[in-house]
């Protein structure tokens, strides 16, 4: 697929679930009752469909979750002018968080009901700056394993025509969730 018709593709999707996120709820926490029962895929999906709440820091950074699977987790978006370090490239903190999002929501559509995870360790790898030429970036998330105390999964943030620009890794906590009440 060329790099316009990529770029086409990764705009439309983008579209769709905008739409079906600002029907949605907006950005916030999902109350228990709404995610009692669920696994991470399950609230992940409900979370696109608009049904929950989606992270705020999305908004904040101006990305957005795209697709998820079993073990894997797709963001998208464009850094903008007040995301810019004082020498007026991208601050690493942008690839960073947007690395960090997709790598534990791969790690996230693992968990089963009443399981949850944290980070416990992230290392970013920044290669390229993102400069004008990339009106939108990627990251793809995949877990590698997943195990009862700690759960390990690496990402890749690359432009349409698949320049990479940052790759990342992390460990994370898995444990029990709290229960309300």
């Amino acid at each position: 697929m060329s790099e316009i018709n990529q770029l086409e593709s990764w705009l439309a999707l983008e579209r769709e679930v905008a739409a079906r996120l600002d029907a949605g709820p907006g950005p916030g926490v999902a109350r228990p009752e709404q995610i009692a029962g669920k696994t991470g895929l399950e609230m992940m999906e409900a979370m696109l469909r608009g049904e929950i709440p989606y992270a705020a820091i999305a908004k904040t950074l101006n990305f957005q979750i795209i697709e998820v699977s079993h073990g894997r987790a797709v963001f998208q978006g464009t850094p903008l002018p007040e995301h810019l370090n004082p020498m007026g490239g991208i601050h690493g903190g942008w690839y960073a968080t947007l690395l960090d999002s997709a790598l534990g929501c791969a790690v996230h559509t693992t968990m089963p009901p009443g399981r949850a995870y944290t980070t416990a360790e992230l290392g970013v790898n920044l290669v390229k700056a993102i400069g004008p030429k990339a009106p939108r970036v990627r990251a793809e998330g995949k877990v590698i394993h997943v195990g009862r105390q700690l759960a390990t999964a690496e990402a890749r943030l690359y432009g349409p025509d698949g320049t990479l620009y940052a790759h990342a890794t992390t460990t994370c906590l898995v444990f029990e969730m709290r229960q309300p009440g």
